[in-house]
């Protein structure tokens, strides 16, 4: 899957960046969130001054998103009105339509709960350097989107990690998705509702399965059913689901049931929460004891950051796995 190249120096230190803005998940942002910022921040809407155009309001807030806020790929502009007071501009970003709001003088930028001075540029600089934290048992969490071809990777890089280091590591699979509501079909996920299905699923046989049947059946999913149907077949990805589940040994009734209801629905929302918290917008993300992992993806590199995390490294830590993989630019879903 992935070519061949150079091992890299082995890294303790890594850098923190600024998140950038995770775009497709702005569009659950309803207009009265954003109105309702504008006029807290006490913007002027109407009447006090000559504003902009709106096609001018509109080019300028698509010129400062895509310098300033997106990390991959470019906005496009859509179409633009004036409604209460201000602009909505609908852009276009990697296959999602995104309402973001500009006030009528052209200077401000509203886009869910964060408003922006398009006068004023973000810094992508690295805000601090942190070492990753030694614990005795790190704590290692790959954050993904099911379907994302780079969260699939990943997940099969970290895959000999697990087996290597087995209990000495708490590593998890964390998904990026966005609940709205109290039904699966309220979870808004970037490849579609059969992705958040997914994610559910996997969340369901992880809380009712050991980490080893997790792997087990994720390896079967992500080598026989992802890349070989199209994950958009809803009948054929039922299928594949259920085949690698009995073969782990995993009750398909009972996960279904788990990833059907509010218990699905809670534990993804406890992943959503986590991915706010460490401000994740891309798939694949690692953290390791609550540090952003910004090195080579390989499974050399995942593991020798997982040990140098650990107090005290076990021998398993001298064993080396292999370095082919991708670099950090290599790619994400976003």
């Amino acid at each position: 899957m992935a070519e061949e190249e150079k091992k890299e120096e082995k890294k303790k230190v890594v850098t923190i960046y600024i998140p950038p803005i995770n775009l497709w998940m702005v569009a659950t942002i309803i207009l009265a969130v954003a109105l309702v910022f504008v006029y807290l921040k006490g913007f002027p809407t109407t009447g006090m001054f000559v504003g902009v155009s709106s096609q001018d309001a509109a080019n300028k807030a698509v010129n400062y998103i895509n310098k300033n806020l997106v990390q991959s790929g470019s906005v496009s502009l859509l179409s633009v009105n004036e409604m209460s007071g201000i602009y909505k501009v609908v852009t276009s970003y990697q296959g999602q339509n995104i309402s973001v709001y500009v006030t009528k003088d052209g200077k401000y930028l509203v886009i869910g709960s964060g408003t922006f001075d398009m006068t004023q540029e973000v810094s992508t600089t690295p805000v601090s350097t942190q070492e990753i934290p030694k614990t005795d048992k790190p704590t290692v969490e790959l954050f993904v989107m099911g379907f994302c071809p780079y969260g699939v990777q990943a997940e099969n890089l970290m895959k000999p990690v697990f087996d290597l280091l087995g209990s000495k590591a708490d590593i998890r699979i964390r998904f990026i998705a966005t609940v709205q509501g109290d039904t699966v079909d309220s979870v808004q996920s970037l490849h579609g509702l059969t992705e958040a299905q997914e994610d559910l699923r996997q969340l369901c046989i992880m809380k009712y399965y050991d980490q080893k049947t997790y792997w087990n059946y994720l390896m079967d999913m992500d080598n026989n059913c992802y890349g070989k149907i199209d994950t958009k077949d809803a009948t054929a990805l039922e299928t594949c689901w259920k085949n690698a589940a009995t073969k782990a040994g995993i009750d398909v009734a009972k996960i279904q049931s788990c990833s059907s209801s509010t218990e699905g629905l809670n534990l993804l929302k406890e992943d959503e929460k986590l991915t706010g918290q460490y401000g994740v917008s891309g798939s694949p993300t690692l953290i390791i004891n609550g540090v952003v992992y910004s090195g080579a993806r390989s499974s050399e590199a995942f593991k020798q950051a997982i040990c140098d995390a650990l107090t005290t490294a076990p021998a398993e830590c001298n064993q080396t796995l292999s370095s082919a993989g991708s670099s950090q630019s290599s790619g994400g879903c976003q």
